[in-house]
């Protein structure tokens, strides 16, 4: 991100949980221009391999590889240089790693599309999950504020050369507090408009609350997914917060 924020439409991410292609690419096809990026999961990357995201590329679509890495450095290196390799504009890692497995990406990354001439990916560092409260992470032995977890793991991963993270609403303040770079990207999952479902989300938020609150983006996909009408769905949310 350089400037001015971009528009409304190209900060909104469409989450592509289904199991097939073939509905991944219908989605697509019906809010071609309402999104800015699309984002492949564990579930379709899982069920049906990297070719999809090589034609979601192709069509000329952004693709955002959320696939969570996590493991040691050499590992998560070396698939962070075969997401690049995909075209992605965005993909994930989880902060949880650590500063090397952080440092090791980015380096690996920023050599290969320096030998290669190509734009880098923004890669971003998971830091709490959103399904998760302040009750799961004692049960694992954190006894850390939630937000004070996140925004640490977000403060290292700035320090990594990480692109950005991604946090839920609640954090944003206090991360834009820690770090002031606005370069420094916050992406927001668990989004739900005003009356659907959260499904298993607890740190939620709507969209025009997560915008207010400093998000770079937002990630939503079941409200959209689950509509008979995606695109008339979608359009009609985008009028909502351009109101």
């Amino acid at each position: 991100m350089t400037g001015e924020r971009p528009e409304l439409r190209d900060r909104l991410i469409l989450a592509l949980d289904v199991p097939t292609a073939g509905q991944a690419l219908w989605i697509v096809e019906q809010t071609c221009g309402l999104v800015g990026a699309y984002k492949v999961g564990s579930q379709l990357f899982t069920a049906v391999g990297p070719d999809l995201v090589r034609e979601l590329v192709r069509r000329g679509a952004r693709v955002f590889l959320d696939l969570k890495f996590h493991d040691i450095p050499t590992v998560v290196a070396r698939a962070g240089v075969e997401a690049t390799r995909l075209g992605v504009c965005m993909f994930t890692i989880h902060a949880l790693g650590g500063e090397a497995m952080m440092r090791a990406v980015v380096e690996a990354v920023a050599d290969f599309c320096g030998r290669e001439g190509i734009a880098r990916p923004r890669i971003l560092a998971v830091t709490v999950l959103t399904s998760l409260g302040a009750e799961d992470l004692a049960r694992v032995g954190v006894r850390a504020e939630l937000e004070e977890v996140a925004v640490t793991l977000a403060h290292l991963a700035h320090a990594c050369g990480i692109g950005g993270v991604v946090a839920s609403a609640r954090e944003i303040r206090r991360i834009r507090a820690a770090i002031p770079d606005r370069e420094f990207a916050i992406v927001v999952p668990g989004i739900r408009p005003i009356g659907a479902s959260v499904h298993d989300q607890q740190r939620h938020a709507t969209p025009a609350e997560a915008l207010r609150a400093g998000a770079d983006y937002l990630v939503i996909g079941r409200p959209i997914l689950e509509s008979a009408h995606p695109r008339e769905t979608l359009a009609n949310l985008l009028g909502q917060l351009s109101s």
